[in-house]
């Protein structure tokens, strides 16, 4: 299991919007198997590394959306995988929290390729499925570095609505054999 810390940049004042500080807490978890029906998963792998803090920093315009990717390596023994993502928000939904009712909405995006800054929409608690890894190696030590991008967006009209306040959350991503 992997664990990230988001940070962001201190708080400070605009005219109009407070410039926020958002920070994520992200769990990866490799599962070995997902399904006990599948005769396969009993045999197979899949791992991801390459997780590291992402930064928002300080965000001032509030009129296009606030987009930040991470390349990180995804192996699997099979060549394909599935990924669920799902955040700390109320039922699990994406959103960050500044206390009390404060929230801040978050979408997120994986793209089975890396170096990417668009993919596919992730849905809280739904796998995105039919992924295919392009790993050799479980850490991506021989092979390429890194097979696929997590994308994370804070969208412009959220952040123009957004109360000043420094937002945190979790995320939880969780790696399966297809």
């Amino acid at each position: 299991m992997a664990h990230r810390v988001f940070r962001g940049a201190e708080s400070k004042g605009t005219t109009r919007r407070a410039m926020l500080r958002v920070a994520f807490l992200l769990t990866a978890l490799a599962v070995l198997a997902l399904s006990p029906a599948r005769a396969f998963a009993a045999s197979a792998n899949v791992q991801i590394t390459g997780l590291s803090d992402i930064n928002f920093g300080t965000l001032s315009n509030f009129s296009v959306d606030a987009v930040r990717a991470e390349s990180v390596c995804v192996y699997s023994s099979t060549g394909s995988y599935q990924v669920t993502a799902t955040g700390s928000g109320p039922g699990g939904g994406f959103a960050l929290s500044a206390g009390g009712a404060r929230r801040l909405a978050y979408d997120i995006q994986w793209n089975s390729q890396s170096g990417q800054t668009s993919g596919t929409q992730l849905t809280s608690k739904s796998a995105l499925t039919g992924l295919a890894s392009t790993a050799t190696a479980a850490t991506c030590t021989s092979g390429p570095t890194t097979s696929a991008s997590l994308i994370v967006i804070i969208r412009a009209a959220t952040l123009s609505s957004a109360q000043v306040a420094s937002y945190s959350g979790t995320l939880t991503l969780l790696i399966g054999p297809n």
